[in-house]
């Protein structure tokens, strides 16, 4: 089919216009996904009003008492503070009920055992807020280590322009993402409540537990107590954490292949024993009920696991 120039101008303009539209919307997301991120703490501020209000609700929403205490046991305690996400007890207690219902179902309707079904449920229900705690607290550890540097210099830029130090801290939070706006923004509130500097920064480091958040804190805790340049102090602080992320990215990229070696040699079994199951169903299923099949695949398990656990030792390097 042939085409003249002016149906091959409107082809390319239609295209051009189609992608232009494509952009925007796109553009257009993460714009509100950025302001989204930004303003979280100031629309329950803009909410709430008051400053002792304010405080108290975003203690609470980290499962802290009104006084900024734990309420909970100490390792769930730290993995809730850890994650970010908003303490919903209720919610969450629904949610894993209705997941740890779907799952035994699910085993009881494929595996005809009700038994089996019975026992997973409460496993799953437990399990999974565990599970998604610990993976929220995971990335929301890398992205405190990625952006304090970047904060660090806020800070530094607003004491050298002749700021004092909380409204350097309350700048962070409002420029800045989450998580670090919201942790400097409830840092910045809780001295604007009366807490001194010190106070502050050290509640931060406990709600982030992360290594870098600490070592911020010590620097701190060190230049209120014997005095200093803390502009000085934070640059060679942003400095020190940025050699220390790129460490931790040229140890990943050393480790990558045994990490690989790891998910392959893990779920290549796996993988094998679903395609049989699939493609012959009787492969295993004269011999599965043997006790002698039995404990050799139970052993060949807690082999695995071990050489899981050897493997991930090798590869686990922390600075």
């Amino acid at each position: 089919m042939n085409l003249d120039l002016k149906q091959i101008v409107f082809l390319i303009l239609i295209f051009a216009a189609t992608f232009a539209a494509a952009q925007a919307i796109v553009g257009l997301l993460q714009v509100g996904r950025v302001k989204r991120k930004v303003n979280r703490r100031l629309v329950l501020a803009d909410r709430l009003g008051s400053l002792s209000d304010l405080v108290i609700e975003l203690r609470k929403n980290r499962g802290l008492t009104e006084t900024g205490e734990k309420r909970l046991w100490n390792w769930f305690g730290d993995l809730v503070l850890r994650s970010g996400v908003v303490y919903q007890p209720r919610q969450w207690a629904l949610a894993s009920i209705g997941v740890g219902l779907a799952v035994g179902a699910v085993v009881g309707f494929m595996s005809k055992n009700l038994v089996l079904a019975g026992a997973l449920a409460p496993v799953i229900m437990i399990a999974a807020p565990i599970t998604f705690l610990s993976l929220k607290a995971k990335k929301r550890a890398k992205d405190l280590g990625v952006q304090l540097p970047n904060a660090l210099d806020v800070v530094v830029r607003s004491l050298e322009a002749g700021h004092p130090v909380p409204t350097a801290v309350a700048l962070v939070g409002r420029e800045m993402p989450d998580p670090i706006g919201s942790e400097f923004g409830m840092s910045a509130d809780e001295i604007s409540y009366g807490s001194s500097l010190e106070q502050a920064i050290t509640r931060m480091a406990e709600r982030c537990r992360h290594p870098d958040v600490d070592l911020f804190a010590a620097t701190v805790r060190l230049q209120e107590r014997s005095g200093g340049n803390l502009t000085g102090l934070l640059k060679t602080n942003a400095k020190t954490i940025r050699e220390r992320q790129r460490m931790r990215l040229k140890i990943q990229a050393a480790s990558s292949e045994g990490r690989a070696s790891a998910m392959i040699l893990t779920s290549a079994p796996f993988g094998v024993f679903g395609i049989l199951m699939f493609a012959s169903p009787d492969f295993y299923g004269d011999v599965i009920d043997q006790p002698v099949i039995q404990m050799g695949l139970a052993g060949l398990g807690g082999w695995m696991f071990i050489g899981n656990m050897v493997m991930r030792r090798m590869i686990d390097m922390r600075i």
